[in-house]
């Protein structure tokens, strides 16, 4: 997935968050509501100017940023 062709970053638009080509939904937004659970066709419906390769886009742009980042997690046991 080349999610550079779909995810965008433009200081005018919601701020210079990550966006969806074209629109302003941004990563986060879908990337929430497939944490709280929403299905893929449920965010379709809830957005419908997104599609499918639109949301594969945003999980492989968070998956790269994955790849950068580490966040230190106490994992005590």
């Amino acid at each position: 997935m080349e999610w550079e062709n779909h995810i965008v970053t433009e200081p005018t638009i919601c701020h210079g968050q990550a966006c969806v080509k074209g629109t302003r939904i941004m990563v986060s937004v879908i990337l929430d509501s497939l944490a709280a659970g929403s299905s893929i066709d449920e965010i379709l419906e809830n957005y419908p100017t997104l599609n499918q390769t639109a949301i594969q886009a945003a999980i492989s742009y968070a998956a790269e940023l994955t790849h950068e980042r580490v966040i230190d997690l106490d994992n005590e046991t």
